[in-house]
């Protein structure tokens, strides 16, 4: 199989996009929030561009039958990145029981911090407040201990099935990842599509990878919450031009240090708030971007079940792409 890192020639490192005052924030916030002019489909938000008629043409591209998983192995020990990890036990059959004989069961039991800075994981439209308001005027007071009481996973029970592209930025700049702190810009995602040969279009599931999954594995797991590529949001235009239906990357689409003084994560306010955007975090694109290179061919069709879980805000999620 071909190694995408070495495929490319080394690009000139291009020059670090500008800090964005908050004010020239919130114009961006206002000019993406009111240019949303989302589709007529049952579900709200960037979903409504993910036709029905997206899906088959999705599913007409299938060439190989390749399955790959675009979800990172759920970690159970304490790092930098995870210090409160998911916590799984088996709790049956316990050292006290007899399965020598007769009939047993194994049985086991799972909890998770669904939004952390390492597991591969779904943001609901619910997940992000911003100036006391969820997507679309929603006032925040709807999520409550209780539970969210709009914009939940609900909208996405029966799972999101479309096209997805792979926007491959490390490999456009000739090096394995980017490093953490890094901004990535909206012109960066038109040329990985140009060398890529492969143009993002409506109702698209756009996977960003940044490289943040090679870069842990070979130099191991650091503070993300602190330091971590990903976009500038001026980048935001090209997807919300675009008609993009879900944002998904190998980190958390938002870079830290971020670009917006007052704005910790300002990608996710323009995705999920503005735009109602689906968030992907924390995936793993290893896999998928050396049969994406190999084969010449960065779509692929793309099936997201998240757990049905009625009022939460995420799910833990295992993307699977059919190339």
């Amino acid at each position: 199989m071909t190694d995408r890192r070495d495929a490319p020639p080394k690009a000139p490192a291009p020059a670090t996009p500008p800090r964005v005052s908050t004010a020239s924030f919130h114009t961006l916030y206002r000019d993406l929030r009111d240019g949303a002019r989302h589709g007529t489909g049952r579900r709200p938000g960037a979903l409504s561009w993910l036709t029905p008629e997206r899906v088959v043409a999705a599913a007409n591209e299938v060439r190989t039958g390749r399955t790959v998983s675009l979800a990172a192995s759920i970690e159970t020990e304490p790092v930098p990145d995870d210090p409160e990890p998911a916590v799984h036990r088996i709790i049956a059959p316990t050292a006290e029981e007899d399965t020598s004989h007769g009939l047993h069961f194994a049985r086991d039991r799972f909890a998770m911090n669904v939004h952390g800075d390492a597991d591969s994981h779904l943001d609901a439209l619910c997940h992000v407040m911003y100036d006391g308001e969820l997507y679309g005027g929603v006032p925040a007071s709807t999520v409550t201990p209780e539970g969210a009481g709009a914009l939940t996973l609900d909208l996405v029970a029966d799972g999101i099935v479309g096209r997805g592209v792979l926007l491959d930025v490390p490999r456009l700049r000739g090096v394995p990842w980017l490093e953490p702190g890094t901004q990535v810009t909206a012109e960066d995602l038109e040329a990985a599509e140009e060398a890529q040969g492969v143009t993002v279009g409506p109702g698209d599931l756009l996977f960003v990878r940044v490289g943040h999954r090679l870069r842990r594995r070979s130099v191991g797991a650091w503070d993300a919450a602190r330091l971590r590529a990903g976009l500038h949001p001026e980048a935001m235009r090209f997807p919300a031009r675009r008609r993009v239906a879900v944002l998904g990357s190998d980190g958390n689409s938002d870079a830290a240090p971020g670009a917006v003084p007052d704005v910790g994560f300002p990608v996710h306010v323009l995705a999920v708030q503005a735009l109602g955007m689906h968030l992907l975090d924390y995936l793993d694109f290893e896999e998928l971007a050396s049969l994406c290179a190999d084969l010449g061919r960065w779509h692929f069709l793309c099936v997201i079940a998240p757990l049905r879980l009625a009022a939460a805000t995420g799910s833990p999620v295992n993307p699977i792409a059919v190339l």
